[in-house]
């Protein structure tokens, strides 16, 4: 955040095709906001809207100079939006909510409070959901589960878009595709201190909610993804490389039981056990390649990181003698190999 920057809370919220919803979002937004007591900021991200979202979001921009509107050129999708709502940020938290006004602002204070407790992210739980069991409740819950085993978070719900960041956390996660589910699991492979709250989950009464049970495939997907960046983005080798020694390990045990049939027992391979030996030679193939995949996964993860100085560690705080030392350099980021 700049230097001068007053702001405390940045509410960020995204709209596609929203035009009934904005204004009574935008009122009660600002009634809750108000009443805290903090210089805060509204970020209103209009994502493509083919209706008249954005023009009443301009009416409101032009009467409030807390309210900041980022329109996109076309509909990116949410989590595209969101993250141009984080980019935009200047509070030092930030807030993130639908615009469908199924989320009460009324509920974000107690976002605040536990920020101020010392946590990083606060995620909302909508325990008492209300949308369709079989096309909303049963993947929801289904996704969640998995996410929560595969990343060791215990939350309940990870899809809800109504959580609060320390900007600091939030900016520096890459978000593309459909990862703003799952910001919770990248959070935490930066030590974010994560926890949620309970929140109301009210019926839509405008517009057409854009999800469906379509969307749950890609979900999906997007979990295994998820588990492989938080697992292994740094060491693929380990992932490719245990597939592919197991692999090759059998189709040579494999291998060598036929070896064995043809030149101690002088069976027919072919005639008795054909099938096998497809399966022998299919499995060591496919073992090398997995094998190959983690080498040329590592490389390119050596490059990634190196070409960029990305750290493959997040610092939370450091504290050093070193200016009393005279020690000038400042720096805690890796430069990368110290060799070079």
């Amino acid at each position: 955040m700049r230097s001068d920057s007053p702001i405390q809370f940045s509410i960020v919220v995204p709209f596609y095709n929203e035009q009934e919803n904005i204004p009574p979002l935008y009122m009660k937004l600002t009634e809750v906001l108000d009443g805290i007591g903090e210089p805060y900021e509204l970020v209103f991200v209009d994502d493509g809207s083919k209706d008249n979202s954005f023009k009443v979001l301009s009416d409101i921009y032009e009467h409030d100079c807390r309210v900041n509107v980022v329109r996109l050129r076309r509909n990116f999708g949410q989590t595209a939006a969101l993250k141009a709502g984080f980019d935009f940020a200047r509070g030092e938290v930030v807030v993130s909510m639908d615009g469908d006004l199924q989320h009460d602002p009324e509920e974000i204070p107690r976002f605040l409070e536990k920020i101020a407790e010392g946590y990083d992210l606060v995620s909302g739980w909508r325990y008492q959901r209300t949308d369709h069991w079989l096309t909303r409740q049963l993947p929801s819950r289904t996704a969640n589960w998995m996410m929560a085993k595969l990343s060791g978070i215990e939350l309940h719900d990870f899809g809800t878009t109504f959580k609060a960041y320390r900007r600091e956390i939030i900016q520096e996660i890459p978000l593309y595709g459909e990862l703003h589910r799952f910001i919770p699991a990248l959070a935490s492979t930066t030590g974010a201190k994560i926890t949620e709250i309970p929140i109301e989950n009210r019926q839509r009464k405008n517009g057409q909610s854009n999800y469906g049970i379509g969307r749950t495939i890609r979900v999906f997907l997007d979990l295994l993804m998820v588990k492989f960046l938080l697992d292994y983005s740094t060491r693929p080798l380990q992932f490719f490389g245990l597939l592919g020694m197991g692999g090759a390990g059998l189709g040579s045990l494999l291998g060598g039981y036929l070896v064995y049939e043809k030149f101690y027992n002088h069976m027919a391979i072919m005639t008795e056990h054909g099938p096998l030996m497809l399966l022998a030679v299919a499995l060591f193939i496919s073992g090398v390649q997995f094998i190959s995949m983690g080498l040329l996964g590592e490389i390119i993860a050596r490059t990634y990181y190196e070409s960029q100085n990305k750290p493959i560690y997040a610092l939370r705080e450091v504290k050093s003698h070193r200016k009393e030392m005279g020690d000038s350099t400042e720096s805690t980021r890796p430069s990368g190999n110290p060799d070079r």
